[in-house]
């Protein structure tokens, strides 16, 4: 039961200090189709904690853990494997929290760890420089394309039709309140990416052009000719990375000519953790630092000469006037970032390219396997470790059945496209170097059954 301090007489003098007649009042800008007129009578009612224990159990128990299958689930968040060094090390007192220190001469051992990370992002995408993370992938996408219209004062966005549709469906949320106008195409189920399109598009009106790399079909695109085009016009190119690991293999999109770059640092350190936290990665050319969004720790010396290490640029909402700040989310993602930084220190360098071309020869292996499965043909056959299979019908129903038989087979792209039926039969599925051969050879045979009977099912 909740501790609830306050009588009716103490809400009745709150309520009256601030001028409101009673509690709802409070609620008036909530519409009223959207209020609850009684209790949630789908809940049950009150019940001793171990009888609640024992019946949240039972419906854990139900669920399909990404550890207890085949898992082959992808699209933004991927199961690797964590060393249990970084689980022991980011459990330590000392770096228990999600928040940046403000005390530098108390918390010198956070602010090098934050420095440290700024650089392992900031070599891994190939820019000048990275800030002390952000909250997660989609918003960091979001604060670039908000840093690009303070840069160029211009607001039509290019989106690239394999940005992650999550991604895309929050910048359109955040841009009805600044008036952005995102121009984003659908998406198609072909081996080409839309990069020539894009390149068409640009003109003096365009504040960014946004791409993901890999995109949302796991596809890999050379984007030289984006960004030299989108700098001609004036215009920011920004690229997506939702799976950092490809970064060990692939070139980096800095490299391409990549004006910001942005992310998400799940699959490096951090757990799928049932959908979060996760760690937004942000990083730019040096030239645009002033407009970035976050915080930026530097290194400098004391007034003995050691070495030491600051909150150097903090431009967010909370610590300045809120019309000069570049951002208003006042999180970052501390704990995760380490998690990411401890995770990428005990690999290395030659770790983390081995760690790519593991992933990607496993990749290959299963694409190859599962493209033999009557029925299933491979749309894309450029990829990282992950890839698109078009299945004779909807890939929902694979998707739901192969999970009955306890393989969790990847993620269909009626799921993430539900309006545009031409994607339906598309499945999305990542190899990471936790799946097996045995792993495969199971989600082929489940394909080839749930492929036998759409094939059946479909009239001639």
């Amino acid at each position: 039961m909740r501790y609830l301090p306050l009588q009716p007489e103490d809400r009745a003098a709150m309520l009256a200090k601030i001028g409101a007649p009673d509690i709802d009042a409070l609620f008036a800008d909530v519409p009223e189709v959207a209020r609850l007129d009684g209790p949630i009578h789908q809940l049950p009612d009150h019940a001793s904690e171990m009888a609640v224990e024992r019946a949240l159990g039972a419906m854990a128990r139900k669920n399909l853990t990404a550890g207890d299958a085949p898992f082959f689930l992808g699209c933004g968040a991927y199961k690797h494997h964590i060393p249990a060094s970084v689980d022991h090390l980011i459990q330590r007192g000392e770096f228990l929290t999600a928040y940046t220190p403000y005390q530098p001469e108390i918390a010198q051992g956070t602010l090098q760890m934050l420095f440290e990370f700024q650089t392992q992002v900031a070599r891994l995408f190939g820019t000048d420089i990275a800030n002390a993370s952000m909250y997660d992938g989609s918003t960091a996408c979001w604060e670039a394309i908000v840093m690009a219209r303070r840069i160029t004062k211009r607001g039509r966005v290019l989106m690239s039709s394999g940005v992650h549709p999550h991604y895309v469906s929050v910048a359109k949320t955040m841009a009805k309140f600044t008036r952005d106008e995102i121009d984003h195409r659908g998406t198609a189920l072909t081996a080409e990416t839309d990069i020539p399109a894009l390149i068409d598009a640009i003109d003096d009106n365009t504040s960014c052009v946004v791409v993901q790399y890999p995109d949302i079909l796991g596809r890999i695109d050379d984007m030289s000719a984006l960004a030299e085009k989108a700098q001609a016009h004036k215009a920011l190119l920004i690229a997506v990375v939702t799976e950092p690991v490809a970064l060990g293999a692939i070139k980096a999109p800095g490299e391409m000519g990549a004006d910001i770059v942005v992310g998400e640092g799940q699959s490096i350190g951090v757990g799928l953790n049932f959908g979060g936290p996760y760690v937004g990665l942000f990083a730019c050319k040096e030239k645009y630092v002033r407009q970035m969004p976050g915080r930026l720790c530097g290194e400098t010396t004391d007034a003995e000469g050691q070495r030491g290490y600051v909150l150097t640029l903090s431009t967010r909402e909370q610590h300045i006037r809120r019309e000069k700040a570049t951002s208003n989310i006042c999180t970052n993602s501390g704990l995760c970032a380490l998690a990411f930084s401890i995770h990428m220190t005990l690999l290395g360098e030659k770790g983390l390219r081995d760690l790519a071309a593991l992933n990607h020869a496993k990749a290959v292996k299963a694409a190859e396997r599962l493209s033999e499965v009557p029925g299933v043909e491979l749309v894309n056959d450029t990829f990282f470790n992950e890839f698109t299979l078009k299945l004779p019908s909807d890939a929902r129903e694979a998707v739901r059945h192969l999970a009955d038989r306890e393989i969790l087979a990847g993620v269909s792209l009626g799921r993430l496209f539900p309006h545009a039926s031409e994607l339906s039969n598309g499945i999305v599925v990542a190899v990471t170097e936790v799946a097996t051969d045995a792993d495969v050879e199971q989600l082929a045979d489940g394909l080839a059954s749930v492929t036998q009977n759409q094939r059946e099912e479909v009239p001639a």
